[in-house]
């Protein structure tokens, strides 16, 4: 049933396009039901000598609540076209209400962890939280990025190790 294989994290790349362009689901729990939220802004690197991903979610989000309740999340990445009807549901929809996993016409995986992530996905990265914090509107240096926040709340900054790579074996 497994279909991915772990490979080391810096074999992982494109990250540009992956996050930017083809988007990303941010898998979460509060133990009781998965959730998934499409996400098209953040990024990987290093930080702290450990190989890490900062994803940010903006505290209106049902995301939020769970992924402030957890140790852990998972980010998801697709290749193609193929689930772009799927991603866009799940940056739309809310898991408050509703299985965004069964919405978007995905199937729940869960890492030994706990964390859930989508089986049709290309590649997953199992990440623990290290550092949070909050998005201060005195720190934007360029005022019209604060542009993008007309219609909400500043993100929270979750900075992830990630502690494991899936890619589609």
């Amino acid at each position: 049933m497994n279909q991915f294989k772990s490979v080391d994290v810096s074999t992982f790349e494109g990250v540009f396009g992956r996050i930017g362009k083809d988007w990303m689901l941010i898998g979460s729990t509060d133990g009781t039901r998965p959730n998934l939220m499409t996400a098209s802004w953040g990024t990987l690197g290093v930080l702290w000598n450990k190989p890490v991903a900062i994803c940010f979610i903006r505290p209106e989000r049902h995301t939020y609540s769970l992924v402030e309740k957890s140790d852990r999340l998972s980010l998801a990445f697709f290749e193609g076209e193929e689930y772009r009807a799927a991603l866009a549901y799940c940056g739309r929809a809310s898991g408050k209400n509703e299985d965004k996993f069964a919405g978007a016409g995905l199937t729940p995986m869960l890492s030994e962890a706990g964390v859930p992530y989508p089986a049709e996905a290309s590649a997953v990265l199992l990440c623990r939280k290290l550092y949070v914090d909050d998005l201060k509107a005195a720190s934007f240096l360029d005022p019209a990025l604060l542009s993008h926040y007309q219609s909400g709340g500043l993100h929270r900054v979750y900075v992830c190790e990630i502690e494991d790579v899936l890619v589609r074996a």
